[in-house]
Formats: structure tokens, sequence, C-alpha cells
């Protein structure tokens, strides 16, 4: 990227609009052009990093300001509490100014996306990155769908001896409550276990950076591609045989849920075909051949229970292993994980106890929140 042409063709993006090293209107009201600017932080990459417009530092409730001045009209763009805007004190003298300069900045923006292109790949070589926690609200998706499976499951059994019963006039027909009660149940099965490698698929990745096991961005987008099995390899420690006998049976499910449920329900192996015999239609996958810990019934009537058993413990096993710690933060908190503190070993020192974990994630909580609130 020539940064030099690429800035000649944005300062004409936005020309009249010029930088301004003053901040006189500092209380100035909120316009409503300003309203629909783009990111606040594709404008301050646009004006300050790439076109060197004067910036003004935090205040409180405000993140950064940028005078600027356009046809002689003095307005200022800035970051504060409740987003980003461009304020004036000349109202309403000033909204239709305001307005072109929104229209020159989206101009701007568009022009300079080499720039902000050459940004980001940039930043993903190196550690001063966060990467977004949704540990918490998948894991509760999860919680969700194996609640309900239990449910069902519950209500089935509490009402297998029932039946309704409906006379026609020639005849009748007797309905079991609890069979449609099992079929949902079923699907609530299947729901939670594809939610629960939904869960670990994102929980190991940020297990390995608390550990300190990934730490630029380039490893983690890597990492992110693995398989599932990859990524509990990665991230636990197979040597302890309980881990490694969890690792083994939740392959195989993981195996039979994409190969199977999300594929169609067809499977890989013949799983949806039945060939033609002297007793009528027999399984082409026969029971001998299938040595699955979990074997699939008929079509996607699988022993849920089982699976679902399976998972809990497993859970169980997880939290209260030498990851204990990373609980607090990864699963708790709902904080992002910051590549620098993997990478300068700050997560391992809190990883020590649960103590210490819990310290760092209240003092790492407040600092998130007093930037929120800009609270400077």
């Amino acid at each position: 990227m020539d940064k030099a042409t690429l800035k000649i063709r944005v300062e004409k993006a936005i020309s009249p609009l010029s930088s301004l090293d003053t901040r006189d209107w500092f209380y100035g009201t909120r316009t409503n052009a300003g309203r629909s600017l783009p990111p606040y932080y594709l404008v301050y990459f646009l004006l300050v990093d790439l076109l060197g417009f004067k910036v003004c530092g935090s205040w409180e409730k405000i993140a950064w300001s940028i005078p600027v001045e356009f046809k002689g009209h003095k307005l200022v763009i800035e970051h504060r509490k409740f987003g980003l805007g461009i304020f004036a004190v000349k109202l309403p003298a000033d909204e239709a100014p305001a307005a072109e300069v929104t229209k020159l900045i989206h101009a701007g923006v568009k022009a300079a996306e080499p720039y902000f292109d050459f940004l980001a790949k940039s930043a993903a070589k190196g550690s001063n990155l966060n990467v977004l926690n949704n540990s918490r609200e998948l894991h509760e998706r999860f919680e969700f769908f194996a609640d309900q499976y239990a449910s069902k499951r519950a209500e089935a059994e509490k009402l297998k001896d029932d039946y309704e019963k409906t006379v026609f006039k020639n005849g009748s027909i007797i309905s079991f409550p609890s069979v449609e009660l099992k079929r949902e149940a079923r699907w609530y099965g299947s729901a939670a276990i594809e939610a629960f490698f939904s869960w670990t698929e994102h929980l190991f990745i940020l297990l390995m950076i608390i550990q300190g096991r990934v730490t630029t961005g380039e490893a983690v987008e890597k990492i992110a591609k693995a398989n599932w099995g990859d990524k509990f390899k990665a991230a636990l420690d197979l040597s302890n045989t309980e881990t490694k006998g969890f690792y083994d049976k939740l392959l195989v499910l993981r195996r039979q849920i994409r190969n199977f449920v999300a594929h169609g329900a067809f499977g890989k192996d013949g799983q949806a075909f039945h060939f033609h015999s002297q007793v009528g239609a027999v399984p082409l996958l026969l029971p001998h051949q299938n040595k699955e810990t979990f074997k699939f019934g008929n079509g996607v009537d699988f022993i849920a229970d089982d699976a679902i058993v399976l998972i809990h413990t497993f859970i169980e096993h997880l939290w209260s292993s030498n990851m204990a710690p990373a609980k607090i933060y990864v699963q708790e908190s709902g904080l992002p994980l910051i590549l620098t503190l993997a990478a300068d070993g700050t997560y391992a020192k809190a990883m020590i106890s649960e103590e210490d974990m819990t310290q760092f994630t209240e003092y790492q909580g407040k600092k998130f929140d007093d930037a929120a609130n800009m609270d400077w």
C-alpha cells in the first residue's frame, strides 16, 4: 500500500474539510446529522492516523475530540459516553454544514478502505488484540436445551400410562401423550448436544489464551480453523486419564452428530439405507458394524440420555480440574480475552488459584466499566 498516494486521494474525498487547532466550543450541542457517522474507530483512523488531524485528549465522559472547519463553520467531532457525534455551538445554523461534513467523512472512509485493511492485517500479527468472550451465552443456550430435554422427558414418564380415546361413528383412535413428549424430548436432546459442541468450540480457544498457549491474532485464527478434537487437545491435558476418557467418548459423539444430524440425517456409512430381504427392510448398517458408544436407533432416535449425562459429567470434571480459576474469568465474567495479557504472563499468574483469578477479574471488570463510562 502506497500510503502517500492514498492520503492524497482521501484528502480530495473530504475536501474542503480541514483540521482546526482549537477546542473553544468544547460544550457544543450534538447535531442530528452527526448521529449517522461511520463507526468511531474508522473516523479516528481516517482523520487522526491517516490524515494527521489535531486530536484533543480524554476528558470526563469524553474519549477524544477532533476540531474541524468546513467553509468557515467550526465543529467538533467527538466520541462521548453516548456515542460519536458532531457537536456545534451555533445551532440551527451549523446543522446543514454538519450534514455536509458527515457525507464527506463517509466518502473519506470509503476511499481509505485499503488503509483500514492494512491496519487490521498488521494488528492480527501481534498481541494487541481483544478476543470476544461469548462463552457464557453459548453455555446458557446449551443449558436451555438440556433443561427442556429433561423437562419433556420427565413429563413423558409421568404420563406414560395416560391415553386419550377419540370415538368416531365407525370406530375409535387411542393416542398416548407421552409419545409426542418423547419425540419433543429427542429434538431438545439433539439440540442440546449440538449446542454443547458449539460452546466448547469457542470455550477451548479461550482456555488456550488464558493459559498463554496462543498469544497472537494469527495463532487464534489458525486454531479457530482446527477441528473440535484438535482444539480439545490443545486446551486440555490429555495426560490426565479421566480427561482422556472424556475426549475419547465425546469425540465419538461429535463424529456421530456431525456425520449424521448435521448432514441431513444421512450420515456417511449408510445409516439412512435399508436393504431388501426376505424379512423385509433391514438397516444397511447392521448392529455388529456399529461399535460406537452411542448407537443410533431408527432415524434420529438415538440414545440422547447417555450423551446428555456424559456432557454434564464432563462439564463438572472440567470446572473441578486445574481449569477452575479459568471458569471465573472465561465463563462467569464475560470479559474479553486480551492477548497482550496472555503474552506477558498476566493470565498465567492469575491462574495460580481461584482467589487470585477472582481478584484479577474484579480489577479488570472495573477497568472495563470505567472505560465504558468514560470515567477518566
